[in-house]
């Protein structure tokens, strides 16, 4: 009965596509992780070295060869001098040049040039190799010509034989035999170079593997590890104890994924606490709204005294309510982060100038901007705005409680990649107290009933463009900050 399933083209190919999947998978394992590109490094440099190395080799290797076809002919040049009767028959000229493996042989002794022994005319190319002068670069450039030479070729070597300083052996042999050796060479020298390259690379790479890639494994998998649950103190890191660096990283890593996990601790407690104090800031405001309409009335009572009393209490309710505003303005900011463009700076301070005055009813205050049209910031505008209003608002409040004539001055100068803006009041100064927690909020307020955000707040933004608010000078005669902000 015939099978009604007809053949899958592609059935054969499927073996052959899973086969080139895990080929791939293996290259991409070799290329992306550590021990792979280790792997690789080893091989390459191994065979850097191998490759370095067989050149100079088999240029010695043919030296020595020409040196031992030069002394194989001095030693027939010398046979032919006890020759009985000084001459050498054809067969006796054969044999010794057979002897030397050469065509060939001549010499130079007492200045004179002599033909030792000649098989005949010479039927092929000829190339010359001058052992005596000769260096190791023109050797290893003769060696890779004959290694990549027709066949065919005859070498003429010339050199000087032991014992003999004062003569001068000439020799032409076939290039055929070296060609030959010179290949067994190489056969033998990429065997021998493939077993100790072998066992080289498995020990570098085994130490270099537990000395640096092991640990280097051990502290992104610690990382990870603690990425996934970093509230767990099981996953912190336990350091090995090695005192190379790799222990300091782990020794380090280890500190700051405690650090991190106490600082994530107290972050939930915080949080837990902000929404209790925010809980109770809705009750507060809404016990205060009441106080506040009883004193209200009673600020309007037409008792004298009570009316006194009544008004200071409405003070007293009015700061409560704004600490309270500005206890859950303060928690909920989030600052989004700073969309920088182009800004001219004389107009961005004008601007946030004019606003202060308006807000704080600056009337009589002396408004100097000294600020040029050229001068040119990088910066979020809503941001800058926010910060010198904050400055200037601080500055005015200061001034109003001043017998001084009340002069708000700003200048600017350029630094290294940043505008130095220094802000100048003519107030009172500001009080010891409050120097050493100005930028803390809700601690570095100079005012009743101030909450100390606006430096907190003018500080973090200056920081999240890359400059900072410093407090430069204060004093009987004034106070001067300093805005750092990039160009």
């Amino acid at each position: 009965m015939n099978d009604p399933t007809p053949p899958n083209p592609d059935a054969p190919r499927e073996p052959l596509n899973r086969l080139g999947g895990a080929v791939a998978a293996l290259c991409r394992g070799l290329i992306e992780s550590l021990p792979g590109q280790l792997l690789m490094l080893t091989v390459g440099l191994i065979a850097i070295g191998v490759v370095l190395v067989y050149f100079p080799a088999s240029a010695g290797y043919r030296l020595q060869w020409m040196m031992g076809r030069a002394e194989a002919a001095h030693l027939a040049a010398l046979a032919a001098d006890v020759a009985p009767g000084g001459a050498l028959g054809e067969d006796e000229v054969w044999a010794l040049l057979a002897g030397a493996d050469a065509v060939a042989v001549s010499r130079v002794r007492n200045g004179m040039n002599e033909l030792v022994l000649y098989a005949g005319p010479i039927d092929g190319p000829l190339v010359e190799s001058d052992v005596r002068t000769t260096g190791w670069v023109g050797h290893v450039r003769d060696t890779v010509g004959t290694l990549t030479a027709g066949p065919g070729r005859f070498v003429r070597i010339r050199a000087t034989p032991m014992g003999r300083p004062d003569e001068l052996i000439d020799v032409i042999v076939p290039e055929a035999p070296l060609k030959a050796e010179l290949a067994d060479f190489s056969r033998r020298y990429l065997a021998y170079s493939v077993l100790i390259a072998l066992g080289v690379g498995v020990i570098i790479y085994l130490s270099l593997f537990y000395l640096f890639v092991r640990p280097m494994r051990r502290l992104a998998t610690a990382m990870i590890r603690f990425r996934d649950a970093p509230h767990d103190p099981a996953r912190t890191i336990r350091p090995g104890g090695a005192r190379n660096e790799i222990g300091q990283a782990e020794t380090e890593l280890a500190r700051m994924q405690t650090e991190i996990r106490q600082a994530l601790h107290q972050r939930e407690r915080l949080a837990a606490l902000g929404e209790a104090v925010a809980t109770i800031n809705h009750d507060l405001r809404n016990v205060l709204a009441s106080a506040q309409l009883v004193s209200d009335r009673l600020a309007t009572d037409s008792d004298e005294r009570v009316r006194g009393m009544g008004q200071r209490l409405v003070r007293a309710v009015d700061r409560g309510v704004r600490l309270c505003e500005a206890t859950l303005e303060f928690g909920r900011a989030e600052e989004s982060p700073p969309v920088r463009q182009s800004v001219i700076l004389a107009d961005l301070l004008e601007e946030a100038a004019d606003d202060a005055l308006l807000v704080e009813g600056g009337a009589g205050i002396d408004w100097r901007n000294h600020a040029g049209p050229d001068q040119v910031i990088q910066a979020d505008p809503d941001h800058g705005h926010r910060i010198f209003l904050n400055l200037f608002r601080n500055a005015i409040q200061a001034m109003a409680g001043s017998d001084a004539p009340a002069v708000l001055e700003v200048s600017a100068s350029g630094e290294t990649g940043f505008f130095r803006i220094e802000v100048r009041d003519t107030g009172p100064g500001l009080p010891l107290r409050a120097q050493d927690k100005l930028f803390r909020p809700f601690a570095g307020s100079t005012k009743r009933g101030g909450t100390g955000l606006g430096l907190s707040i003018a500080r973090e933004l200056a920081r999240a463009h890359g400059g900072d608010i410093e407090l430069v000078s204060t004093g009987p005669e004034g106070t001067v900050f300093a805005v750092r902000l990039p160009v």
